[in-house]
């Protein structure tokens, strides 16, 4: 009983955070802010996986280098 108890009151305390966090993804959303949020993470991501391309290029070019110095 003990443990039921405090299930419902973890699930309480998760869908009252879950609420807070709506609340404020429609304030920004209105204020239009929640754009400029998007296309910050969105220059993020594209700048690391320009930056792990570019780096994979690199390692392979110099694993050719290295194989064939090899033979």
């Amino acid at each position: 009983m003990k443990k039921l108890l405090a299930l419902l009151l973890c699930l309480n305390s998760l869908t009252a955070a879950a609420q807070s966090e709506v609340e404020m993804a429609d304030v920004m959303r209105a204020e239009g802010k929640i754009y400029v949020v998007v296309g910050i993470i969105l220059i993020i991501l594209f700048g690391l996986f320009f930056y792990l391309f570019r780096l994979d290029r690199k390692i392979t070019r110099l694993e050719s280098q290295t194989g064939s110095n090899k033979s």
